[in-house]
């Protein structure tokens, strides 16, 4: 958290896959993202934090090889956490993508995170991704994340994930992925 409104989050993705019939590999994207918390409360038992930011994409321009979108996007969003008690945050989020460099995109995707406290500072998440693409009018796709990580250090920390594709436009089949996770 860069203030207590206001948390900063960057990531770098790697990618390795098999789409174009060859094993490639290199560097997909970095995405940065300012999240603000205007306002936050509690409606009976449950506490709540409204969310509004904006994701930057920059695309490393390795489409030939099968490996991200070619497209350098800007994608604001808005949401509100959940949390009703017990570890649970639920986030129901709304994040519209745009390019402003490369291919056009034009989603709007509806979006579900849900994040679990496990004992031993262990977490799970899932982040259920549901886009419309209003250039391709389709709606036939959707990714699901699953995530499970561990907090070593009150700032270091370390995950696997899982990711699914879905329908018959989804972005991938299957992957898998590892991360580390430092809290400034």
């Amino acid at each position: 958290m860069a203030h207590p409104k206001l948390k900063l989050k960057y990531e770098l993705h790697y990618w390795e896959t098999d789409v174009t019939g060859s094993s490639e590999s290199d560097w997909e994207s970095f995405h940065a993202k300012a999240i603000y918390f205007p306002k936050q409360g509690k409606r009976g038992k449950m506490k709540y934090r409204l969310a509004i930011g904006l994701e930057w994409i920059l695309d490393f321009g390795n489409v030939d090889k099968g490996i991200g979108s070619g497209s350098d996007q800007i994608s604001p969003f808005a949401g509100v956490a959940l949390m009703p008690g017990g570890g649970l945050v639920l986030v129901p989020l709304v994040q519209h993508y745009t390019e402003y460099n490369g291919p056009y995109v034009n989603q709007t995707a509806f979006r579900m995170i849900a994040i679990q406290s496990l004992p031993d500072q262990f977490w799970g998440k899932l982040d259920a991704k549901v886009p419309i693409d209003w250039e391709n009018d389709n709606a036939e796709s959707a990714t699901v994340e699953l995530q499970r990580g561990k907090m070593f250090k009150p700032s270091f920390g370390a995950y696997v994930e899982g990711l699914v594709g879905v329908g018959g436009y989804r972005p991938f089949d299957y992957g898998f992925g590892a991360g580390v996770r430092f809290v400034y």
